[in-house]
């Protein structure tokens, strides 16, 4: 598959889009947008039917829009995101839209994608610099089986992987050559070793080369794929930087095309945040850097500490500020806080350092140059809607310039291994989503900052939030419980 074979040029017009769709016989475009929890939805419409002026929709049956007298919305096109779509069979042009209000004809302020563009304005408004560029670092597993039930009764899961250590060949895994032996048991990552084993242990190498290509058709430029640390198949697939909307953009058709990859082979895709016990989570940790210019604003050559720049070591003062109620949006399900738990290479501790991985805020050292120079954020995960989450990101690091907020100093040790006098003095991450919700609820005046986000969008995610995710788990007995308290 050629690079780039999927994804139309991003200054396509509309008889553009029609001419190429009638040379290649497309009849179908599909139109996709995203709720506000973060899940891609879809209508498809004849060729024909594609125009400028958008496509209506009932926004009162898509979660956290509009109520029922109130539904009528439009999906307008955004063009220069097109591309063949890999996972439909009949020929189908994709196409991400953004949402307007037909009586206003403005744009709908609880889209998240016109919050994430709203961003990118302020960030020029500022003068502090024109542009921000986004490398989130997407985790996930890839298992062989994946069930699950709760009813008034009974609750369950049951994942099953190839590659898990725990596999005996008993637990669904058919014989991989056939007949009634059981499979090798030999050749798996056991746990929290699964980083970079080479084949016969890492079996799904050419799995993730598919799914690289694929990513490359569609036109997301990667830079690497590799078996993550945990057993089980779990991954991680990079790709190269780029602005802040166009990054969100990529980071919902990356899961598009992994998930549907991974069910064209026989496979889960999953990018839940903690699935297995006693292994690492899965994060999504984020690269960020401000630019003017053209030029790199968050490196300084007379820097003794990691050569950042005063912006840069402020914009890390904000984030670190702001960090519980960031996580509201960038870790925002019950199951984040399973993931950010000290001993399994969490970033709970906020803190920033160069290199450190126990600091949830750290300078990649691999190269020291000004284009290279930039900061990872650790505490984000893949069931984020990119767009909230890059938006909350840089509103806080913004804060941070704006206010000249000083991050705690540095540490240069494993904040795992401190003595208890002095990890006391460290603050840590929210325990619980109800922890970062009620952190956004105290917390988000620079949020509103240039009508980024707005006080209606805020109190949708807590309502929703609050009301759909985490009471409805609350309300559940977990399994555990009855191990725990079944002779009582």
């Amino acid at each position: 598959m050629a690079p780039n074979d999927r994804k139309l040029s991003a200054d396509i017009d509309l008889k553009g889009i029609v001419d190429y769709c009638s040379q290649r016989d497309i009849e179908i475009v599909d139109l996709k947008f995203i709720d506000v929890p973060g899940i891609w939805q879809h209508i498809s419409i004849p060729i024909e039917e594609l125009t400028e002026v958008g496509s209506g929709f009932d926004g009162s049956s898509i979660r956290g829009f509009q109520h029922i007298h109130e539904s009528d919305m439009l999906l307008i096109p955004d063009l220069s995101t097109a591309f063949v779509d890999p996972a439909c069979q009949v020929p189908t042009l994709s196409v991400i839209c953004n949402i307007q209000d037909p009586s206003t004809k403005t744009p709908y302020s609880r889209d998240p994608r016109y919050i994430a563009q709203k961003a990118e304005a302020y960030l020029k408004s500022t003068g502090l610099a024109d542009t921000s560029y986004w490398g989130p670092e997407i985790e996930f597993y890839i298992f062989n089986e994946l069930r699950f039930d709760q009813t008034s009764h009974s609750a369950y899961y049951f994942i099953d992987s190839e590659e898990g250590i725990w596999n005996s060949g008993q637990n669904g895994v058919e014989p991989l050559n056939g007949g009634d032996r059981q499979p090798n048991t030999a050749y798996r990552p056991r746990y929290k070793e699964g980083y970079f084993p080479v084949p016969p242990t890492d079996k799904l190498q050419d799995l993730r080369s598919l799914m690289m290509l694929g990513l490359r058709s569609v036109g997301i430029r990667t830079e690497a794929q590799h078996h993550e640390v945990a057993t089980a198949g779990q991954a991680e697939i990079d790709m190269r930087f780029t602005t802040l909307t166009k990054m969100a953009d990529q980071v919902m058709l990356f899961k598009y095309v992994i998930r549907n990859i991974a069910n064209e082979h026989g496979y889960v895709a999953n990018f839940m945040p903690k699935p297995l016990f006693q292994d690492n989570g899965t994060g999504m940790h984020t690269h960020q850097s401000l630019w003017k210019d053209g030029k790199a604003l968050f490196f300084d050559e007379n820097d003794s500490y990691a050569n950042i720049s005063d912006m840069c070591r402020w914009y890390i003062g904000g984030l670190l500020k702001h960090a519980a109620s960031i996580l509201a949006f960038a870790a925002p399900t019950t199951n984040s806080y399973r993931r950010l738990v000290p001993g399994y290479e969490a970033p709970v501790n906020l803190m920033y350092s160069a290199r450190n991985r126990s600091a949830c805020a750290r300078i990649p050292m691999y190269f020291n140059n000004p284009e290279a120079k930039r900061i990872e954020f650790r505490c984000p995960d893949p069931s984020c809607n990119p767009y909230l989450a890059f938006s909350a990101m840089l509103m806080a690091g913004l804060d941070g310039v704006q206010n000249k907020i000083e991050p705690p100093a540095p540490i240069d040790k494993d904040l795992y291994e401190l003595e208890p006098e002095e990890a006391a003095k460290i603050q840590s991450v929210p325990g619980s989503l109800g922890e970062a919700l009620d952190a956004l609820e105290r917390d988000h005046d620079y949020l509103l900052k240039g009508d980024v986000f707005t006080p209606d969008l805020i109190d949708v995610w807590l309502s929703y939030k609050r009301e759909r995710e985490l009471l409805q788990v609350n309300l559940r007995p977990h399994p555990y419980e009855f191990y725990l308290y079944s002779d009582v």
